[in-house]
C-alpha cells in the first residue's frame, strides 16, 4: 500500500472520510493477512473489523504518519494472536476462494502451496504471514510476539523448509 501521508495526517486530526479512504485502500491486505493466518473467513472478517475499530478510536495516538501501515498490521497481528488462543481446538474452515494475484501462477501449484501452508502450525503461519503479507522484519515480528529475533528467524526458516519439503513430496507423488 502506497501511503498517502496527507490523508494519514487528516485522519489523525479527526477527518473521518480520510480514515475511511485509508481503510478502503488497505482492507484487502488486512483481510488476506487475517484469512491466511486464521484460516477462517468469519474470524478474519471479525479480526479486521475489530482492528479497524481500534485503529479508528486510537488513530490520534499515531506518532509517525509513515508508520500507519505497520501500526495497523500490528493491531491486526495482536487480534489474530488472541484468536489463536480462543479457538485453539476449533476445526479449520477455510472455504473462501482467495483470488490468485499472480497471473502466471499455475493453479495446481497454487493449491498445493495453499494446502501446505495450512499444514503449518498457528505460530508458523503467523510468522510467515507477518513477514510476507504485512512486510514485517524478523526483529519487528519478534517484538510483536515477545520472542527473540533469532528465534523468529529460525522458526520462519524451519517453516519455509517444511513448506518446501511438503511441496516437493507433493510433486513427487504426482509423477
Amino acid at each position: 500500500m502506497k501511503q498517502n501521508l496527507q490523508q494519514i495526517k487528516r485522519a489523525v486530526s479527526g477527518d473521518i472520510q480520510a480514515f475511511a479512504d485509508l481503510y478502503r485502500d488497505i482492507y484487502a491486505d488486512l483481510y488476506r493477512f487475517a484469512l491466511y493466518t486464521l484460516k477462517n473467513p468469519a474470524d478474519a472478517e471479525d479480526a479486521v473489523s475489530e482492528t479497524v475499530i481500534d485503529a479508528f478510536t486510537s488513530i490520534k495516538k499515531l506518532r509517525f504518519e509513515e508508520s500507519f501501515s505497520a501500526w495497523i498490521f500490528k493491531i491486526l497481528s495482536v487480534k489474530c494472536k488472541r484468536r489463536f488462543l480462543e479457538y485453539k481446538n476449533r476445526p479449520d474452515e477455510l472455504t473462501a476462494d482467495i483470488p490468485d494475484t499472480a497471473a502466471s501462477c499455475d493453479l495446481a501449484e497454487h493449491l498445493d502451496l495453499r494446502a501446505s501452508f495450512f499444514q503449518l502450525n498457528d505460530e508458523e503461519r503467523l510468522i510467515i504471514s507477518m513477514h510476507i503479507f504485512a512486510g514485517y522484519s524478523s526483529r519487528e515480528i519478534a517484538k510483536i510476539l515477545h520472542k527473540n529475533a533469532n528465534t523468529v528467524r529460525s522458526k520462519e526458516s524451519r517453516a519455509l523448509k517444511k513448506l518446501s519439503d511438503q511441496l516437493n513430496d507433493s510433486h513427487k507423488k504426482e509423477r
